[in-house]
């Protein structure tokens, strides 16, 4: 997935005109697609963990919509970004948890149940928890229209989810027949909508190279304070490894996918404000697969250690 939303981006960053069909607009409807396909991999046993275990699915939530848009905030002060950037990073930080995030968790080891369960709290809550904090982050740069954003995140996130839900749960036989082709559906759709975003934003993006590497720089920070975040609170509280490594990887992957949509639907003044959202989407990928091969690898050299300190004893 990483190599095919990096090489959307090239290609809309230095050939936009390839992409000059994809119009912004459709953005929120390819999230609606991703959310769907999300909808169609749930079942009611996923929302137990919430009842099952809800102090861990709390922290964790907690830590989502704590952590992330106050980091992003250091980062725009830190940085001293402006109202077009900040507006971009800080949508990011407001978002749920993205669905990647269960993946890369799954390839961690980590626990995976707990993933799934802070990603649906998560998400359930956005509609009002991502306006609210957006205008509480923002309000005093740009104009954020609390009640505007809160339908839209509804219409994409909520619905959609819903819908593959019910979807599910009538139609399970087809829909195992075809939830091996979700990845790619929603790979394809997350590339359309990276491609949409760079190839609308191009002509400013290589005019300003300094301002690129600044948004690179900032999204690559932001991420990986949200990583060593999560894994820190996760710690703080005692909770065990598996259960650490789902806190740092839910909190450090977002929903950018929703950012970039919510950025180019209602800050279409700022058009660098989708670009924050864009390059999270393509870099949480990379990061995400490498945290989670550093993870496994180190799972392998505590054991040898362990047993290399059996056969000494």
């Amino acid at each position: 997935m990483a190599f095919i939303v990096v090489g959307a981006a090239a290609l809309a960053l230095w050939q936009p005109q390839t992409c000059n069909w994809i119009k912004t607009g459709a953005v929120n409807y390819l999230l609606g697609v991703v959310m769907f396909g999300m909808g169609l991999t749930l079942k009611a046993e996923d929302f137990k963990i919430v009842f099952s275990r809800p102090k861990e699915v709390i922290i964790g939530f907690l830590a989502q919509f704590a952590l992330m848009p106050l980091i992003a905030y250091v980062l725009i002060k830190v940085f001293a970004l402006n109202p077009e950037l900040a507006v971009g990073v800080i949508l990011v930080g407001t978002c749920p948890g993205g669905t990647a995030s269960n993946v890369i968790t799954y390839m961690a080891k980590g626990d995976v149940a707990l993933s799934v369960g802070m990603t649906i709290v998560s998400t359930i809550f956005a509609p009002f928890l991502t306006p609210l904090f957006t205008q509480i982050y923002i309000g005093e740069m740009v104009d954020v229209n609390i009640l505007d954003m809160f339908f839209s995140i509804v219409k994409v996130v909520l619905i959609p989810i819903i819908l593959g839900l019910l979807v599910n749960k009538f139609f399970g036989n087809f829909t195992q027949k075809i939830v091996k082709l979700l990845p790619a559906v929603s790979t394809l759709a997350i590339a359309v909508i990276v491609a949409a975003v760079v190839s609308a934003s191009s002509e400013k993006l290589l005019n300003a190279l300094n301002t690129s590497a600044l948004i690179i720089v900032v999204v690559i920070l932001h991420n990986l304070c949200g990583f060593a975040a999560g894994y820190a609170v996760g710690k703080l509280l005692k909770l065990q490894d598996p259960k650490c490594r789902a806190l740092s990887i839910e909190v450090g992957m977002q929903n950018s996918g929703l950012a970039a949509g919510l950025a180019a639907a209602h800050f279409a003044q700022y058009p660098l404000a989708t670009i924050p959202g864009a390059v999270f989407s393509t870099w949480h990928n990379i990061s995400g697969a490498v945290y989670a091969a550093w993870l496994r690898r180190k799972d392998v050299e505590n054991k040898a250690i362990t047993f290399n300190n059996e056969l000494n004893e």
